[in-house]
C-alpha cells in the first residue's frame, strides 16, 4: 500500500481499441475493477472496423470514463495525442485484449513511491487464450521466467542481458515520457524504443517479481508477424548505431528470429541468413539452418 505520508497520485490509463471487439469490454472493466482508487481512464477507438463503438459506448454510459472515436492514426500517436490530455503523472498504455489484475495499479504505485529514478516499472504477466483460459497452466513443464526483482538500464535493455518487463505490464514516469518527446509514430512497435529512449536519458526500468496482468493470445498478435517484428526493431536499434555493441545486438536479433521463423517464413528466414555474416553464427544458426531444411509447418 502507499505509505500515508506520500500524496496518492493520480494514474492515467490509456486504451488504444482496434478491432478488438470480443475483449475490450473485459480489458476496460479490469481497470474499473483496479483497486488502486486514483485512475482517470482514457479510451480511444482508433478506426476499429468492427462492433467495438458501440460496445465501448455501453460501458461509458454506465461509468463516464473518457472515451474518442477517431480515424486509424496508429498506436503510437494515439498514445501522444493521449499523454497530452491526460492528468495523470504516472501513464499505463494498455492493451485492449489484455486484462489487468485487480492490485496491479496499487503494488505499482506503492512502489514507484519515493524512487525518481525509475522510468518504467513493469513486472510479469500470465498467458490466456482467446477465450480467458490460462495458458501457464497447460505449459507448467517449460522453464518458469524469473521473478525477482530486477532493475535495468539501457545496457541491459540494448543488450538484452536481462529480462525485461512485458508490455501489458508498463506504467511510465510521465516526466520520463515527455523527457523523451514520447513515442515515435515513424516505429510501430512502441515497446522496445520507448523502453531504450527511457534508459538512455539516465532512468532505470524496475520489473517486480509479481504477476500483475494477463496476456491475451490469439490470432491477431502482433508478436505473431515476423517480418513485421523484424522490421520494426531493427529500425529501433539503427537509432542507437553509434553503440558499440550495435552490430553484436542486431546478429543476436537475426539469429534468434531465424530460429523463430525458420519453418514458417522460409522467405524471411533466408533473408535474416543472408544478413547474418558468418562470423555471427552461432547455434541458434545451426538450428535455424536445420529448420530450413524441413517442410514448412502446416497451414503456412
Amino acid at each position: 500500500m502507499l505509505p500515508q505520508s506520500a500524496a496518492a497520485p493520480l494514474v492515467s490509463v490509456i486504451i488504444a481499441s482496434y478491432n478488438h471487439a470480443p475483449y475490450i469490454e473485459s480489458s476496460i472493466e479490469s481497470v474499473l475493477a483496479q483497486t488502486y482508487p486514483h485512475i482517470e481512464l482514457l479510451v480511444v477507438d482508433d478506426g476499429s472496423r468492427d462492433d467495438s463503438v458501440s460496445r465501448i459506448q455501453r460501458l461509458q454510459d454506465k461509468h463516464g470514463f473518457s472515451f474518442q472515436v477517431q480515424a486509424n492514426q496508429g498506436l503510437s500517436r494515439t498514445l501522444n495525442d493521449c499523454i497530452a490530455r491526460a492528468r495523470g503523472s504516472l501513464i499505463a498504455p494498455f492493451g485492449s485484449d489484455d486484462l489487468m489484475l485487480p492490485d496491479r495499479i496499487a503494488k505499482q504505485v506503492a512502489y514507484m513511491d519515493g524512487k525518481p529514478e525509475v522510468g518504467i516499472c513493469g513486472g510479469h504477466i500470465e498467458c490466456i487464450d482467446a477465450d480467458g483460459r490460462s495458458l501457464d497452466r497447460r505449459n507448467r513443464h517449460l522453464q518458469q521466467p524469473d521473478r525477482t526483482l530486477r532493475r535495468l538500464d539501457f545496457e541491459a535493455v540494448f543488450r538484452g542481458t536481462k529480462g525485461g518487463p512485458k508490455a501489458p505490464t508498463l506504467l511510465f514516469r510521465r516526466e520520463a515520457l515527455e523527457q523523451v518527446g514520447g513515442f515515435d509514430p515513424n516505429i510501430r512497435l512502441e515497446d522496445l524504443l520507448i523502453e531504450l529512449k527511457i534508459t538512455r536519458a539516465g532512468y532505470f526500468i524496475d520489473v517486480l517479481g509479481d504477476l500483475l496482468a494477463q496476456y491475451r493470445i490469439h490470432g491477431a498478435n502482433t508478436y505473431m508477424n515476423h517480418r513485421f517484428m523484424v522490421d520494426n526493431v531493427l529500425r529501433s536499434y539503427v537509432l542507437f548505431q553509434d553503440h558499440p555493441a550495435y552490430g553484436e545486438v542486431c546478429a543476436n536479433f537475426r539469429n534468434s528470429m531465424l530460429l523463430k521463423c525458420a519453418r514458417q517464413d522460409k522467405t524471411l528466414a533466408r533473408q535474416l541468413l543472408r544478413e547474418l555474416p558468418v562470423s555471427a553464427w552461432n547455434s541458434k544458426t545451426l538450428r535455424g539452418l536445420w529448420r530450413l531444411a524441413l517442410p514448412p509447418l502446416k497451414g503456412r
